[in-house]
């Protein structure tokens, strides 16, 4: 089956063509994939019978090629179907008539049907079973409860008994403890042999049912293993690894290679194409649980498709890590307050708080030079790389349990700007209340998760319109990750992202998001010297 290739619009065959490949973890969509993207867009909204599933949301993603053209992909399956004549093919195609894998997979099914049917048979037996060792019990409970009287009665009776007698008599009272003990072993043998006699169809039915799971166990996971080795990838330098390979020592995660990038790149090169841009975007409502903004694009995914792209980016001209490339503007550290204990730091946009795994500078190693006799940790409260504002650095270490303990309390207290995508009613304010936890499969992304989310609110207010934005001040109530970017763009939240938000929103030259106010203690530190910048 030939990859199917796409002309772009007339208007764009002037276009200039990008001088490297795109950065696929970190970009700004060229205008040539924006081009083909629309041209997908208007592919499937002529396709009613999709309609009902792109409502739900799918990510599609076009790459540029040379000849001069585009390649495009949906994520996972469309209409149920992982071909589409329109679409480049999946890396490996799972579905195919006669694949082992659909037969595996039929396999396993009957497997889970088999236990299905042994379900009902078994909860029927396991409820007999319950019933029959409650009546032991209870049978089992009442006689020991009558030789607890028959024990007292002659207990009693010892007592009455004249001395000259007593001999004989407590022969007797012997006797009857003996008897009634032995009857109450023999009642317990009998109900023990009455169970097993009478569980043998229970212990019968739940033996072949853990040997049904015990082989869907093992078939499922040697299924799995069987599909990793088939999902083999190529680079530019003609190279190819599996899965497992590219994953090792892990193992991969469930979907690894069905995403859109992966897709398309296996394409081109095995059709001779050579790749000059990419993106991935976004078609159809946001999920609840994280922020996918219909036509909104949207970086590859860190945990299925990082250690796939590294491999199959071998070869190409690849543009340099934005974020890294940025780091070399931000080393300068403003500050706005200090005393013998503290200061107060304005961290511009790209700065890290700490510092990370990149070797990038960190407000943490700059303090850290500006300060040589400092004591303790510093850093008292991190701000996201991407974004500016306060932040507290002790500078002797118990003022930095000081005002952790504050921190701690909620006694320190924030305010931030915002400027989002769209206008919103002067004066509107509120309470968003989002629980938010990490991402697994996209870390640093946060998602929405009512049942296991951390508690998370903030309280906004709109300040003023500009240029068609919204401005507004948010005040974080806790202090979760992201928590303010997702509060802003989910769609049980605003559904408004900050300007610049390269993972909630749009990208930009920068994330419109300022801490200008810190107030503890009855000290209030406000920066008001770099809010054009920041806005």
């Amino acid at each position: 089956m030939a990859v199917a290739v796409h002309p772009l619009p007339p208007e764009f065959q002037q276009t200039p063509l990008p001088k490297q490949f795109t950065y696929p973890f970190c970009y700004e969509p060229h205008p040539l994939c924006i081009a083909a993207a629309g041209e997908v867009r208007r592919y499937v909204s002529q396709h009613p019978e999709w309609r009902d599933e792109l409502q739900q949301g799918k990510m599609f993603g076009v790459l540029i090629v040379r000849p001069l053209s585009f390649l495009a992909a949906f994520s996972g399956t469309l209409g149920g179907q992982t071909r589409h004549e329109y679409f480049v093919p999946p890396v490996f195609d799972l579905m195919a008539p006669g694949c082992y894998f659909q037969e595996e997979e039929a396999a396993i099914t009957d497997i889970n049907r088999r236990i299905a049917l042994l379900s009902p048979r078994l909860d029927e037996l396991e409820a007999g079973s319950a019933l029959l060792r409650q009546k032991m019990s209870a049978e089992l409970i009442a006689r020991r409860e009558q030789m607890k009287q028959s024990k007292a009665k002659r207990d009693a009776r010892r007592k009455s008994i004249p001395a000259d007698e007593m001999a004989g008599n407590c022969q007797e009272l012997i006797r009857q403890s003996q008897y009634e003990k032995a009857e109450y072993r023999r009642l317990k043998r009998a109900w023990e042999q009455r169970i097993v006699e009478e569980e043998e169809p229970l212990v019968e039915t739940r033996r072949l049912a853990d040997l049904l799971r015990s082989e869907r166990h093992q078939r499922s996971i040697a299924l799995q293993q069987w599909l990793f080795r088939q999902f083999v990838f190529l680079n530019a330098l003609g190279e190819t690894q599996s899965l497992p390979e590219l994953f090792y020592p892990a193992v991969p995660p469930s979907g690894a290679g069905e995403c859109c990038a992966p897709k398309l790149l296996q394409a081109a090169y095995k059709n001779g194409f050579q790749p000059l841009c990419m993106a991935e975007f976004w078609i159809g409502a946001s999920p609840t649980d994280e922020v996918r903004l219909d036509g909104h694009y949207y970086p590859a995914c860190n945990s299925k498709c990082r250690p796939i792209l590294r491999h199959m980016l071998r070869g190409l001209n690849v543009e340099p890590n934005p974020l890294l490339a940025s780091s070399s503007r931000t080393l300068d550290l403003r500050i706005v307050y200090q005393d013998s204990e503290m200061v107060v730091v304005d961290k511009p946009p790209g700065l890290l708080s700490v510092p990370g795994k990149d070797n990038q500078p960190s407000v943490q190693e700059i303090v850290r030079q500006m300060f040589p006799q400092a004591e303790g940790p510093l850093i008292v409260h991190r701000l996201d790389m991407d974004t500016s504002g306060l932040m507290l650095i002790a500078l002797t270490e118990e003022r930095y349990h000081q005002l952790q303990d504050l921190f701690l309390h909620r006694r320190i207290h924030k305010v931030y700007h915002a400027l989002l995508e769209h206008e919103m009613p002067v004066g509107q304010e509120g309470d968003i209340s989002l629980p938010l936890r990490p991402d697994i499969n996209d870390r640093p992304r946060q998602m929405v998760d009512m049942k296991h989310g951390k508690s998370a609110q903030t309280h906004y207010r709109v300040l003023e319109n500009r240029d068609r934005h919204a401005l507004l001040e948010l005040r974080p109530i806790t202090g979760r990750t992201h928590q303010l970017r997702v509060h802003c763009a989910h769609p049980l939240g605003l559904d408004n992202p900050i300007v610049g938000d390269r993972l909630y929103g749009i990208p930009a030259e920068r994330l419109m998001l300022h801490a200008c106010t810190i107030f503890f203690e009855g000290k209030t530190f406000t920066d008001t010297s770099t809010m054009n910048y920041a806005l």
